[in-house]
């Protein structure tokens, strides 16, 4: 990878010397976990500069850890934006308070790179995306899957035939949520569909490069006291040109698993683990029943290939590979879900919004895995 920002020139007529000025918004787990710990790996592209939260504990915390003097409250984040110390925004606040946050940068001249899923509604998505392009900033959604070996290599061997024409997607994404995890609370964009099983939808979309055209959803409703605002489960089948079917289920009620198999008319490839950032992941190739091929990617940090592209995107006036319309695409197929699980029926998809090419091997970049932080104040959203 190109050393980026180095006297780059952003659409928006702003020049961009050194390293892209990030401030993290929001100190939840996954900004303590892995992205706070990502800026080491992508020194040479991006810096931490400022941090935003209310919580006035892991900010002095987080301050003293990656030595960063520039913090703030969410009602100073105006100040900030306007202040001239940063580019930009790493959003990784709760799914309901992207659209706002995202906006507010947007206008300040601040480009964003915000955590999945981009919104809770295709209104506030497509709210992110104009607010972009009205200013001219560079808008990327983390899919740090995208800069994965495993799932891009696989994406890349179903496309250059390896499995002959890919039939069949079917995926598995399951957990037990933690009581009381802002997951649960439907008002917050909780569920497993919105937390989860975005990721099944991502990948059969990478996987057959494609867009579904119709889709139908089945959701269960336990009475687990943790499930009273959400679906506990959601069941789903996606019908994709050429004759190709996906499947997924995913819920927040059953012991933990990431999974997906690609089935073709010459082989097929299982991918287990698929979706974790804190383990190896691993694919197995089967061609027409000859033996299999194993191969894994040990553990490591999928993160810090996010900040380096996005930071090469703003330095270079380029749109990232992940836009908002990537973003865009995926919530419209979970609006889609949530009227098919409601009315019992298949509910049919517009035609894709925007241009978005998918993500392949190109993209790959390996960092070093990262070792656990000190967290404060944090807990994962699944129980131990």
């Amino acid at each position: 990878m190109s050393t980026n920002g180095k006297n780059g020139k952003n659409g928006n007529g702003k020049k961009y010397e050194g390293k892209i000025r990030y401030a993290v918004v929001g100190l939840g787990h996954i900004a303590q976990i892995a992205v706070l710990p990502a800026f080491e790996h992508a020194k040479e592209t991006s810096e931490l500069t400022a941090l935003v939260s209310d919580d006035k504990e892991k900010l002095a915390k987080m301050s003293k850890q990656y030595g960063v003097k520039n913090l703030c409250s969410y009602d100073d984040y105006d100040e900030l934006l306007k202040s001239g110390d940063i580019d930009a925004v790493y959003i990784a606040l709760p799914n309901d308070m992207h659209k706002d946050f995202t906006v507010r940068a947007a206008k300040q001249g601040i480009h964003i790179l915000c955590e999945k899923p981009m919104a809770t509604t295709v209104e506030d998505c497509k709210a992110m995306i104009a607010a972009a392009e009205e200013n001219d900033v560079r808008l990327m959604i983390a899919y740090r899957l995208h800069f994965e070996k495993t799932n891009m290599t696989v994406a890349q061997l179903v496309q250059d035939g390896a499995i002959g024409d890919p039939r069949l997607f079917n995926s598995s994404f399951t957990l037990q949520v933690r009581d009381g995890n802002i997951r649960t609370k439907a008002e917050r964009g909780g569920g497993p569909l919105f937390d989860i099983g975005i990721y099944c939808i991502n990948a059969a979309r990478y996987i057959f490069k494609d867009e579904p055209t119709e889709v139908q959803a089945f959701m269960t409703q336990s009475d687990d006291p943790r499930f009273n605002e959400i679906e506990e489960a959601a069941g789903v089948m996606m019908r994709f040109p050429g004759h190709r079917l996906a499947s997924f289920v995913c819920s927040f009620g059953a012991e933990a698993v990431g999974n997906y198999q690609v089935v073709g008319t010459e082989g097929d490839i299982k991918v287990d683990p698929a979706y974790e950032y804190v383990d190896e992941l691993k694919y197995t190739l089967t061609k027409k029943g000859k033996k299999s091929e194993e191969v894994k990617t040990p553990k490591s940090d999928q993160f810090a290939p996010e900040l380096n592209h996005f930071s090469e995107c703003i330095a270079e006036g380029k749109e990232p590979r992940p836009s908002g319309y990537e973003g865009l695409a995926d919530l419209k197929i979970i609006e889609a879900l949530n009227v098919s699980a409601e009315t019992g029926y298949c509910v049919a998809l517009e035609k894709k919004e925007g241009e978005t090419s998918k993500p392949d091997a190109s993209l790959i970049e390996r960092k070093p895995a990262v070792d656990k932080p000190k967290l404060v104040n944090v807990k994962s959203g699944s129980r131990d």
